[in-house]
């Protein structure tokens, strides 16, 4: 009877996947994804300022080292 027990609240190696992490820092699975989401879209930003300022070095001098300062704020937050 234990064992139907235990093998009732295993959780599938599908589900740790999704939730093992996000459960490090304290969110669920949507607002990590959300969190995530955000992060790629300014580190995309970065990449975009940094690729003008290689062309054109006068464009953009800081954008990309400020950006990169400000997720690294919100990743120490975090933890």
């Amino acid at each position: 009877m234990s064992d139907t027990n235990q093998s009732s609240r295993r959780r599938s190696p599908i589900a740790a996947l999704f939730t093992d992490h996000p459960a490090t820092v304290n969110e669920t699975y949507f607002g990590h994804m959300r969190f995530a989401f955000g992060f790629a879209f300014w580190l995309g930003v970065a990449a975009l300022a940094a690729l003008v300022h290689a062309i054109v070095p006068a464009l953009f001098e800081t954008t990309a080292g400020r950006i990169l300062k400000r997720l690294h704020a919100r990743i120490e937050s975090r933890h």
